[in-house]
């Protein structure tokens, strides 16, 4: 049965044609004083809690149920399943879908083709901690003797875009680790002005291509290895300089690099979830091997795989943007991260979800009759504040005034109330439902 014929479908179908027109956000809150509570989670860690506020989305209680109820008749508990215990549910290439097995730090066994894929996957992150240890000490010398002050990660897609992320997310461990550079435009622009900044005696490259001939990053990888032989004049120094992330070990060895420095990864790990296999080699020389980075994925694997669906955070996220798409067909959606560290989040998140969603044939080979993920995008909140903001909540009016800029100034006015409260412990009850409690959440945990 086609999504848009599950009775709970077009059960939302009919509540949005009956109630959408109808839907005002302020009259909810101010008619449901236990809105925020009622729709937002929060998640307790040892390091501190995760709030996900939902509640001013454009949704009832029973818009939620409705939802949840969808995900239940799709089968979503069984194929969540399915994916924690190495199903091929890559039904296309006839492969797992693993990802959480990089980050599985209780070594429980997961069997694919009978075989447990953990032995494989802890070998592999076990000579990751002895490398990036041998570059972060010291140990490490390039052909002059001199240690390793930069590594260049050169990549493209996944192969770049969740390092790159990441290293930038958690810069502030990084100290004792090298400067790390990211190259991936074949524009051979990309490539020469990073290493215009470099010296070739101590710049470490990282090659991450699983097959060795992608087209983008061989042409950089050469271009780089004609740099450093212009300077080291000698292809033996090329091993001491250069690793792979690959599995073709002839590939890697015609290259000039020694394949004890061939790092694996397998065809179970996507491009876009491969962050915690070998492809992080540049996270784990930048800021060392952090096992709370494991664990914080390992609690969300964990979350996602027992929490009921109700409670599920990634499902009920996911389920409203099934609800704003199909229904709404708000075919945007803007990630905003106001951390100046996570500015690069919205272009990760970006490939996560448009390569992963953007596809129009079901796993029964029928053309699709619904939307299956939004346009994502976005650039860190502050910015975007006095840009793009302005269209997002009044665009779209006729006979208007380009020139003005009222809605930045409307939103100064907001800041300038909210300013004040948020300058001692006292808990704060002047706003509505949602604001109180985000403002309280941030006084409790950062006080």
């Amino acid at each position: 049965m086609g999504l848009t014929h599950d009775p709970n479908f077009q059960k939302l179908q009919d509540w949005y044609t009956a109630h959408a027109l109808n839907i005002n956000l302020r009259h909810m809150f101010e008619a449901d004083k236990e809105r925020f509570n009622k729709l937002s989670l929060t998640l307790k860690t040892d390091d501190g809690d995760i709030l996900l506020d939902y509640s001013k989305n454009l949704i009832t209680d029973d818009v939620m149920k409705m939802l949840v109820d969808l995900a239940k008749s799709r089968g979503i508990e069984a194929a969540r399943e399915k994916m924690f215990t190495g199903e091929k549910i890559n039904f296309t290439e006839g492969r797992a879908v693993l990802h959480v097995a990089l980050r599985n730090r209780s070594n429980k066994p997961i069997i694919v083709d009978g075989k447990d894929v953990m032995p494989g996957v802890n070998n592999v992150l076990e000579k990751m901690k002895v490398f990036s240890h041998k570059v972060r000490s010291g140990e490490w010398k390039g052909y002059t003797g001199k240690a390793i002050t930069d590594v260049v990660n050169v990549g493209i897609g996944g192969s770049d875009l969740g390092p790159l992320m990441v290293t930038e997310a958690l810069k502030p461990y990084s100290k004792g680790g090298p400067h790390v550079w990211f190259v991936s435009n074949i524009d051979g622009t990309h490539i020469a002005k990073t290493l215009e900044q470099l010296n070739a005696e101590t710049t470490l490259f990282i090659i991450a291509s699983k097959t060795f001939t992608t087209q983008e990053t061989i042409t950089n990888a050469e271009s780089a290895k004609a740099w450093f032989l212009q300077h080291a004049k000698d292809s033996a120094a090329v091993a001491k300089h250069f690793v792979a992330l690959s599995t073709n070990g002839p590939k890697v060895k015609d290259f000039g690099i020694d394949t004890e420095n061939m790092f694996e990864f397998w065809d179970w790990v996507g491009g876009r979830f491969s962050l915690w296999s070998a492809i992080g080699m540049a996270i784990a020389l930048h800021i060392g091997i952090k096992h709370e980075c494991k664990s914080g994925s390992l609690l969300q694997d964990n979350h996602f795989r027992t929490a009921p669906l109700d409670k599920n955070a990634p499902v009920l996220l996911a389920l409203l943007g099934i609800w704003y798409i199909n229904f709404f067909h708000a075919e945007n959606h803007a990630l905003l991260p106001y951390d100046q560290y996570m500015h690069r989040f919205a272009a990760y998140f970006q490939q996560g979800d448009m390569e992963s969603n953007g596809k129009y044939i079901t796993s029964q080979g029928v053309r699709v009759n619904y939307h299956t993920g939004p346009i994502v995008w976005g650039e860190p909140g502050t910015n975007g504040q006095h840009a793009f903001y302005q269209l997002i909540h009044q665009g779209k009016i006729s006979k208007i005034n380009s020139f003005d800029q009222w809605g930045v100034e409307l939103g100064k006015q907001l800041a300038k109330k909210i300013e004040p409260e948020l300058k001692d412990a006292t808990e704060v009850h002047s706003h509505d439902s949602s604001t109180n409690g985000l403002i309280n959440f941030l006084k409790k945990n950062f006080a």
